[in-house]
């Protein structure tokens, strides 16, 4: 009994507001118009917009191609009916490069000016994302297992063809013949190398503390010396980034394999950023960390195509007719093996690829 007593005498000491603004979920009122009425502190920063300036003006105005969620809530308008959809992908105007993934909750009751809707929007985002890389990294090991596979098969009878090429070689009896041999054999030499590329780096990473800008200072002068005049690489680094234990070897071949891509989507003009940034209780894969880091490339290129954005990492999946499909998918491996990531976002004009690894201790 004395429990129940105290509890109202809690509850006095917050207002509504204060508790709704506690809530990591987000809570909005909307009138008959859809125009916001209230909205707490978590559904403005989850859409990026500000209670005060949005008084008096459709609420789906604050977001790009909000006709979907505009048909939902007239609909709840109009039927009195509570509706809930799952994992909507929302982009607000006030951070339009962020797509945001909510699940939301119409109830609509009687205000005192007719009906309004009340909206729980919970952030799915970060729950998409891992479920998104958890996939990636399972499929990844399974076509690594197949991949190795295929390269054993492959590289038998490349080594039977060089060497029948070799003896055949120390018959013929002029040297101009030779050089058909030697075709064969730079062939069969090509191809093995393709094939173990193919199969993925086999050594351990060998981690070190490292300074994250040295490998990306790396990677920006071997960009510049690859790059044609046309193209423009800047950099903008986070100067606040801890050093890391990683393989730098391995993180200067994935990050440069990544650059290499953007220079060649872009052809004789364009543009490349490196950037860093940091993120702190971030998730890899079902791994949390108190901080990583963020290596991107940013690139002015037509984007990636639609049809290979859930393929883009497997070996011999490319874009590009001369392409080998290999540079991604060996870059992804490289970044696995240091317990990192890696993930991107496209559109026309606009491709950033995200190298995501762990910083501070080595677990």
């Amino acid at each position: 009994m004395i429990a129940e007593a105290s509890a109202p005498s809690v509850l006095a000491h917050f207002d509504a507001a204060d508790l709704l603004d506690a809530l990591s979920t987000g809570i909005l009122m909307l009138d008959a118009q859809l125009c916001p009425v209230y909205a707490n502190v978590a559904a403005q920063d989850l859409l990026a917009f500000s209670l005060k300036m949005a008084r008096g003006r459709p609420f789906t105005d604050f977001l790009h191609d909000a006709e979907g969620l505009r048909g939902i809530l007239k609909r709840a308008l109009e039927t009195g009916e509570s509706l809930a959809d799952r994992e909507v992908a929302i982009r607000p105007a006030g951070a339009p490069r962020e797509v945001r993934t909510l699940d939301v909750t119409i109830t609509p009751f009687a205000g005192l000016t007719g009906t309004q809707l009340l909206i729980e929007v919970a952030d799915t985002t970060q729950r998409q994302r891992i479920s998104r890389e958890n996939d990636l990294l399972a499929r990844l090991d399974g076509s690594r297992l197949m991949v190795r596979q295929l390269a054993h098969e492959i590289k038998n009878p490349l080594g039977g063809l060089r060497g029948a090429a070799q003896l055949l070689e120390r018959e013929l009896p002029k040297a101009s013949m030779k050089e058909y041999t030697q075709v064969i054999i730079g062939e069969a030499d090509r191809l093995t190398a393709l094939v173990d590329s193919m199969s993925g780096p086999t050594r351990a990473p060998a981690k070190t503390l490292i300074n994250v800008h040295e490998v990306c200072e790396h990677v920006y002068h071997l960009l510049r010396a690859e790059a044609p005049p046309g193209i423009v690489i800047e950099r903008d680094y986070d100067p606040s980034l801890p050093e890391a234990m990683l393989d730098r070897h391995q993180i200067i071949q994935a990050l440069l394999n990544v650059a290499r891509n953007a220079l060649q989507a872009q052809g004789d003009l364009g543009r490349i950023v490196l950037r860093t940034r940091a993120r702190s209780h971030a998730t890899i894969g079902s791994v949390q960390h108190r901080l990583i880091a963020s290596l991107q490339v940013e690139d002015a290129g037509p984007g990636v195509p639609q049809h290979l954005r859930s393929s883009i990492f497997y070996p011999l999946v490319t874009g590009r007719p001369n392409g080998t499909g290999l540079g991604l998918a060996v870059a992804q491996e490289l970044v696995t093996r240091n317990g990192g990531i890696i993930e991107f976002e496209s559109e026309t004009g606009r491709t950033v690829f995200s190298l995501l690894l762990p910083l501070g201790e080595d677990p």
